[in-house]
């Protein structure tokens, strides 16, 4: 069977998304489901900091929504937070530093919900690990994943709600980080019992490369669809490749 390599791009169905939030912004987003039947789970994604790139189609998101309603019957939900930019077009709005944000994220959640996706759980990256620290503790959501957590804007405060809600949170943290390496984010989130400390050997911030992806996937996938973890690394079926790779 072909390969799944780093511009596979898996039959989903992919719909542009328009997210209002309570403060009267739209954003630009895009859900992708499974081809056939209904998602098992749902992944919202929280891009890194947008004032150093990051946006929806951060590879990792990409990938995601390229590979995991195929694979693992997840549906993908991103978007980019205000004032951010992608292919698919800006987000109304400005870059609040972290504020505002809370407003986009949950403007995501009360939309998957109106939906009807099931078994919500936030995956954040770098900046949006904080928005989903800072405000994803919230009804609808079942839990939240870590991609490179910098703690950054986030406090002690904003840990002990989610020592208080008791939603899991799964913290991957490389090796190799630029901000929060794993012996420190194992002391920072000591206070939230349930939070598990993932580190990753050989990784980076940015999560470069295949194998470090594959890593991240399985991980999520592990959590929210345990029957379809791991992933396999073969697709015998239509598959396109992307060009921009």
């Amino acid at each position: 069977m072909p390969e799944i390599v780093a511009n596979t791009v898996l039959p989903a169905l992919r719909e542009p998304v328009t997210l209002t939030t309570n403060d009267g912004l739209h954003l630009v987003a895009e859900l992708a489901l499974p081809e056939l039947g209904t998602p098992i789970a749902t992944m919202l994604c929280l891009h890194p900091l947008p004032t150093h790139g990051g946006m929806m189609d951060s590879h990792v998101f990409r990938k995601a929504a390229w590979r995991l309603p195929a694979l693992a019957d997840i549906a993908v939900l991103r978007w980019n937070t205000r004032g951010t930019t992608s292919a698919a077009g800006t987000s109304e709005g400005e870059f609040e530093g972290g504020v505002g944000e809370g407003q986009d994220l949950a403007a995501a959640v009360a939309w998957a919900q109106a939906r009807g996706l099931p078994n919500i759980w936030l995956v954040g990256w770098s900046f949006g690990t904080d928005v989903a620290l800072r405000y994803g503790n919230i009804d609808g959501v079942v839990g939240a994943i870590l991609l490179s957590p910098p703690l950054r804007w986030t406090d002690d405060s904003d840990l002990d709600t989610w020592t208080h809600s008791g939603r899991p949170l799964v913290c991957l943290v490389p090796e190799l980080d630029d901000y929060l390496q794993p012996d420190a984010a194992r002391l920072r989130f000591a206070r939230v019992p349930q939070a598990a400390v993932i580190g990753v050997d050989g990784a980076r911030h940015l999560w470069v490369g295949e194998a470090a992806v594959s890593r991240v996937l399985d991980e999520v996938v592990a959590r929210l669809a345990p029957a379809r973890s791991p992933l396999p690394r073969e697709w015998n079926g239509p598959m396109e490749r992307w060009s921009d790779l």
